[in-house]
C-alpha cells in the first residue's frame, strides 16, 4: 500500500467514527436522556411556545398535537391563534370559524374570531361574535368586555374608523387569547 492510499484510509476512517457524542455542547442530546419516556404531548408544547412568543414553533407544536388527538376544538382554536399571531388571517378565519362551528360554547374560540374579524375590518359581525363569547363566558372576562366595547364603539361611531391596519394592536393574554387595543 502506498504512503498517499495509506493516508486516504486513514482520513476516510477517522471521518467516519463521527463527532464525540459525550460533548455536552454538541447537537446530540445529552447522554442521559431515557430515550423510552413518554414525550410531552404537543398541545402542551404548543401553548409553551406561544407564551414564549415562539409562533412559528407553537404551529408546528399543535400540529403535532392534532395529529396526537385530533381535531378537538381545543386543537383548532390553538391552531387559530398561532396563525393569528402571525398575520395569517385567513387561515386564522378558517380554523376558528371550525372551532366555534365544533363548540358554540368554547369562548377562547370565539374571542379570537372576534378579533381576526376586527383586523379584517368586519366590525359588525366581530361584534356579534364577541357578543357570543361575553355571554358563553358569562361576563366574567374583562378581555372580552373589552374587545366588545371597542366593537360597538366602532360599530355606533362611523367616524371613529380609521384605515385598515392602523388602528389596532393585539396584546396576547393567557393561553392564545387576544384583546384589541386601539393603536397609539
Amino acid at each position: 500500500m502506498t504512503r498517499a492510499a495509506f493516508l486516504l484510509l486513514t482520513i476516510g476512517l477517522a471521518a467516519c467514527s463521527g463527532p464525540d457524542r459525550s460533548a455536552s455542547d454538541g447537537v446530540f442530546a445529552p447522554a442521559g436522556v431515557d430515550r423510552r419516556a413518554e414525550s410531552v404531548a404537543g398541545m402542551v408544547v404548543g401553548h409553551r411556545l406561544m407564551a414564549a412568543g415562539e409562533y412559528d414553533l407553537a404551529l408546528k407544536a399543535y400540529l403535532r398535537g392534532a395529529a396526537e388527538e385530533g381535531t378537538t376544538v381545543e386543537v383548532l382554536s390553538a391552531l387559530g391563534s398561532a396563525n393569528l399571531a402571525l398575520g395569517r388571517l385567513g387561515q386564522a378565519e378558517r380554523l376558528l370559524r371550525r372551532a366555534v362551528e365544533k363548540d358554540p360554547t368554547f369562548v377562547p374560540a370565539q374571542n379570537n374570531l372576534g378579533v381576526v374579524l376586527m383586523e379584517r375590518g368586519e366590525t359588525a359581525e366581530a361584534s356579534r361574535v364577541f357578543r357570543a363569547a361575553f355571554a358563553a363566558d358569562n361576563g366574567r372576562s374583562d378581555d372580552i368586555r373589552a374587545n366588545l366595547t371597542l366593537a360597538l364603539a366602532k360599530l355606533e361611531e362611523p367616524s371613529y374608523a380609521q384605515p385598515q391596519g392602523e388602528n389596532f394592536s393585539l396584546i396576547r393574554r393567557g393561553r392564545g387569547s387576544y384583546l384589541i387595543v386601539p393603536a397609539e
